[in-house]
């Protein structure tokens, strides 16, 4: 859902934007992979004969935790949101990242807000803490928070832009609640990893806390991963969602 005001033109977001783009994945590569080290190429003549040994196998490896079968996938998503977040997002080392340049283009005014849905107050300590909803005056308070401050922030942005300031310079005024763009490359591999750190799920092996606005992404990518590698996913289901 976007919201737009009518100051300068500005949008409130608060959700998040996932295209897969193009993918060279299946669990066909990842059956491939596994068994051309005792097969060879006849490997590739074995696929798809038999699907329940390729599920077995495909969970064997997942659970023995033989990872790199995975690795001959690829996926790139195109990928829209908070910058906050893709600084989370680039910890995760084992992919390809190119994002937007505030360098050489102009940003565009659209920033982030919570919906009603997001959890606002968090209890407890380091470790071991929750996040619980707020009340509705503590949204209002932090939505119109945020309204102002970026308002203000994108005010100051455009006057040193008009003033011949360099756009890499005028860009340090701006939060990192402002939306930029990157595409992403990952493996199946590295997916998985994602997907055990940004997603909280009940079942899985080891417990993850991720901020709600990342795990917003990971759940998109995680339904195009489900719909392309449907033996993998299983698997990583099953295994506790444990990368291999």
């Amino acid at each position: 859902m976007s919201e737009s005001s009518t100051h300068e033109e500005i949008i409130f977001r608060d959700d998040v934007s996932v295209e897969l783009i193009k993918a060279s994945a299946s669990d066909a590569d990842v059956i491939w992979a596994a068994r051309v080290s005792t097969a060879g190429e006849q490997s590739m003549d074995e696929i798809g004969e038999d699907p329940a040994r390729s599920a077995g196998l495909i969970n064997y490896l997942a659970r023995e935790r033989h990872g790199s079968p995975f690795e001959h996938t690829s996926m790139t998503f195109f990928i829209s949101a908070p910058i906050f977040v893709f600084r989370e997002f680039m910890r995760h080392r084992i992919a390809s990242y190119n994002e937007e340049s505030g360098r050489y283009r102009e940003l565009k005014p659209v920033f982030y807000i919570p919906n009603k849905d997001r959890n606002l107050i968090q209890i407890g300590k380091t470790g071991a803490y929750e996040f619980i909803p707020g009340t509705d005056e503590q949204l209002n308070v932090t939505v119109a928070a945020m309204k102002d401050a970026y308002l203000v922030a994108y005010d100051s942005y455009k006057k040193m832009l008009d003033a011949g300031i360099a756009r890499e310079v005028a860009r340090a005024v701006l939060p990192v609640a402002t939306y930029s763009s990157m595409y992403v490359t990952m493996n199946a591999r590295a997916l998985m990893n994602f997907l055990s750190l940004r997603t909280s799920r009940a079942g899985s092996h080891f417990p993850s806390y991720p901020q709600r606005e990342i795990e917003m992404v990971a759940e998109k990518m995680e339904a195009e991963f489900a719909k392309l590698m449907p033996l993998t996913y299983a698997a990583f289901e099953k295994s506790g969602r444990v990368a291999p």
